[in-house]
């Protein structure tokens, strides 16, 4: 388990499932050996504004394991998307907590219109993001400091990666468990998860 990084996935209501718990999979089932007996590559949390059980898009009841302001340290923070950004938009307390997370993790990632809510602390300004292809005009219109990408599953500037929507969230999760652990280990991932990988959609 050393050097095990600590991935934080963010739940809100109204959240998209596959947005949280695509990436989800791919990092708690990342081993090197492709879901065999060797340690896991990454501890995965879920984090909800107070730690109450929150209902996604399709009324799924999930309980985040951790709140706000008892979760571990963050290496790898991902934050999904769905129609509950349009609201978390304005929730001050999620942008000041994203404020403090994104000054902390290694890596930043977003999933669908979860690039709504780097947006809109300024993560983003600067630099080239996607989101899923309705929002593509939405970002680009309301954040006139991103350049708007809208052909590729995800795009990577270091330490910030958006993807596209819901399912792109998976080939995101498999692209930065190549970029950490090789191409082999995200290789065994994605045929342990019988996934169609394909690591070349990408900027």
């Amino acid at each position: 388990m050393t050097n095990t990084r600590t991935v934080g996935i963010l739940l809100f209501d109204d959240v998209e499932v596959l947005d949280a718990f695509g990436p989800f999979e791919v990092f708690s089932v990342a081993r090197a050996d492709g879901g065999g007996d060797s340690d896991p590559l990454f501890r995965v949390v879920t984090i909800g504004e107070s730690g109450r059980e929150i209902r996604t898009r399709g009324d799924m009841i999930v309980k985040p394991h951790h709140s706000f302001s008892d979760h571990p340290p963050l290496d790898i923070l991902v934050v999904p998307g769905g129609f509950g950004t349009r609201s978390q938009i304005a929730n001050t307390t999620l942008l000041d907590w994203l404020r403090a997370q994104v000054t902390e993790a290694e890596l930043r990632a977003s999933v669908c219109t979860g690039a709504f809510l780097f947006a809109e602390i300024g993560l983003l300004d600067g630099h080239s993001a996607t989101t899923h292809w309705a929002s593509i005009e939405r970002l680009r219109e309301g954040y006139p400091a991103i350049t708007v990408q809208d052909a590729s599953r995800f795009v990577d500037e270091g330490s910030i990666i958006t993807s596209a929507g819901i399912s792109a969230g998976i080939d995101m999760a498999l692209h930065v468990v190549a970029r950490l652990h090789g191409p082999d280990a995200a290789r065994a991932t994605a045929r342990y998860m019988e996934y169609d990988w394909r690591p070349t959609d990408r900027v």
